[in-house]
């Protein structure tokens, strides 16, 4: 577990910048009609054009029996994450997770954002919120001197307060020259647990909720994407934080100086 420079987080947010837009032109392109496969496109042509490395593209986690076949995660209605983009065109009302990284000049940044196609349903737009407000409550945990388990805690108590399930098992992440890096991070638990937060520490903090109250999740024949196991909708978001003598900063952003408060890209 490296705990970074000022410098090497400079670096990190040049990456984060290249995957906050990213995950911004896929969300203006994303409309009724339009298929995942091409959103990928559409991130994958932002990254190139940056000179940045898709970091997801023939990415293998041990739990994947396969490499990830693209540049993006396109997770749809009940896949809570890790959808593999594909041909079927995006319907009205539909509940879309992108999932995104990007390395560039040796660093990583990953991110994701949720958002309705069309006419979005009143539930949904409830989820999302609910998601975005819990990973702005475990960014405002990441302080040096607090403990892991406050993140979790933190991000843990939104959801259960709106009565949605949280998958075992998945969480955030250490991240810094490597997409996953020590140490996991919880969406759940209690505070004053686990290791000191210290200044330099970089973390991906990615709450992901599942409307229908349920942890339990089932895993799609790719051995990839993750669905709800009562087919209820799911939103997930995510931004790359450094823990610094200042607070935290949010380094997947196309702002330069953002402060915790924002939590959308």
């Amino acid at each position: 577990m490296e705990l970074k420079s000022a410098a090497a987080i400079e670096a990190m947010a040049a990456a984060g910048e290249v995957v906050a837009r990213a995950l911004g032109a896929t969300r203006d392109a994303a409309a009724v009609g339009v298929t995942p496969r091409e959103l990928d496109a559409v991130a994958h042509a932002v990254i190139r054009d940056a000179g940045a490395i898709p970091v997801f593209l023939d990415y293998q986690p041990g739990f994947a029996p396969t490499p990830f076949p693209a540049v993006i995660c396109a997770s749809v209605n009940d896949v809570i994450v890790h959808g593999i983009p594909g041909d079927t065109p995006l319907r009205d009302g539909d509940l879309v997770s992108i999932d995104c990284g990007a390395e560039l000049d040796g660093w990583v940044g990953d991110a994701a954002i949720s958002f309705t196609v069309g006419a979005g349903r009143p539930d949904d737009a409830a989820l999302i919120d609910t998601t975005a407000a819990a990973l702005a409550a475990g960014i405002a945990a990441a302080v040096p001197g607090g403990r892991l388990g406050d993140i979790a805690a933190a991000i843990g108590a939104v959801g259960r307060a709106a009565g949605y399930g949280i998958p075992r098992d998945f969480g955030g992440h250490g991240i810094g020259r490597h997409m996953h890096e020590d140490p996991s991070v919880p969406n759940d638990g209690r505070p004053g647990r686990g290791m000191p937060l210290r200044a330099g520490l970089v973390l991906a903090l990615e709450p992901m909720f599942c409307a229908g109250g349920r942890d339990s999740y089932r895993t799609a024949a790719d051995g990839w994407a993750l669905h709800t196991i009562d087919g209820s909708r799911a939103a997930h978001v995510e931004h790359t934080v450094a823990i610094t003598a200042d607070g935290p900063r949010i380094l997947t952003t196309t702002a330069s100086a953002t402060t915790a408060s924002a939590t959308t890209v």
